[in-house]
């Protein structure tokens, strides 16, 4: 049986290389459904050398080539991540494909590829150094024409880049803070805004932060996603906390004061909510964000600023 499949995948690849358009569009066609339906497959077509084919195809103009190749791409990003990233280009190819996709489609595979190859740790300071490709994800979480599918790729690919606290700094130069609270502020489905607070969240544990959140009233967001009347998710509330934490803790006793200026009783008590509601770790974080914020942590002598770090 493995034998066919050789076969069958070895005549595909052959077929990819073809001077015929229309030869490669159904070769790929094939390889994107065998790769989806067979997961033994995937490691047939890494293993016959169809990768370079596939990366190139992520250049073509016509919109079911591309599509099927970025469909393809992130079929193998499942089981195939080291094929993927050792072979020249991919990366390239993605950026490509992310910043001039012939459909919403192509951007949402390629945003969803990155996300899968990011869940390996050791390639994330390999894609966050791709400046491109940090700058189409934002572009895509930006543009007012993304579709939704393709944002929430995006912002789960920008969250895995920003685990790496190496690339936060240039996150931030590329204009992803804006962006989030753009998106925050003019989107307002749960699932998105959610999934935007997590990115802000880890962002915001770098230096370079605390001027881009000033520029954009980050602060007053946050806070304002605290308040209980708002009616914010859980996890919205536990990200908000997180970064408010992170913004303090990376910023020093300068940014804790002007947090702590702006601390209205309605956030006190959202991030009490959450010091008494949320998950455990959302529970430990609120905890330690009050202790800073609220005065009669403060004078209780129980917290020093500088025994934290990020």
């Amino acid at each position: 049986m493995e034998v066919v499949k050789r076969r069958t995948v070895k005549a595909l690849v052959t077929k990819l290389s073809s001077v015929s358009e229309q030869t490669r569009t159904e070769a790929m066609c094939e390889l994107r459904l065998l790769s989806k339906n067979d997961p033994e497959s995937r490691l047939l077509i890494a293993e016959a050398n169809a990768i370079p084919f596939i990366s190139e195809s992520l250049y073509s103009t016509v919109a079911i080539l591309q599509e099927n190749a970025t469909a393809t791409i992130l079929n193998l990003s499942i089981s195939s991540k080291e094929d993927l990233l050792s072979s020249h280009g991919v990366l390239d190819a993605l950026s490509h494909a992310l910043r001039n996709p012939a459909s919403p489609f192509v951007a949402q595979c390629a945003a969803a590829t990155i996300f899968s190859l990011l869940t390996l740790e050791s390639f994330r300071p390999i894609i966050g150094h791709k400046r491109d490709i940090i700058f189409g994800l934002v572009e895509i979480i930006r543009s007012p024409g993304s579709v939704a599918r393709s944002i929430k790729d995006s912002l789960k690919a920008l969250f895995g880049i920003a685990l790496y606290p190496l690339n936060r700094a240039q996150m931030v130069e590329l204009g992803a803070v804006q962006a989030l609270f753009s998106l925050i502020l003019k989107d307002g489905r749960v699932g998105l805004v959610e999934d935007a607070t997590a990115v802000i969240a880890q962002v915001a544990g770098c230096e370079e932060s605390w001027e881009a959140f000033k520029k954009v009233s980050g602060l007053g967001v946050l806070m304002d996603l605290l308040d209980n009347s708002t009616g914010s998710s859980y996890r919205t509330k536990e990200n908000a906390v997180s970064a408010l934490l992170n913004l303090i803790l990376c910023g020093g006793e300068e940014v804790a004061n002007v947090v702590r200026g702006k601390m209205e009783v309605r956030v006190l008590d959202g991030i009490i909510d959450v010091s008494q509601n949320g998950s455990e770790k959302g529970k430990n974080k609120a905890i330690e964000l009050l202790k800073i914020v609220d005065t009669s942590y403060a004078r209780s002598g129980s917290f020093s600023l500088s025994s934290h770090s990020s």
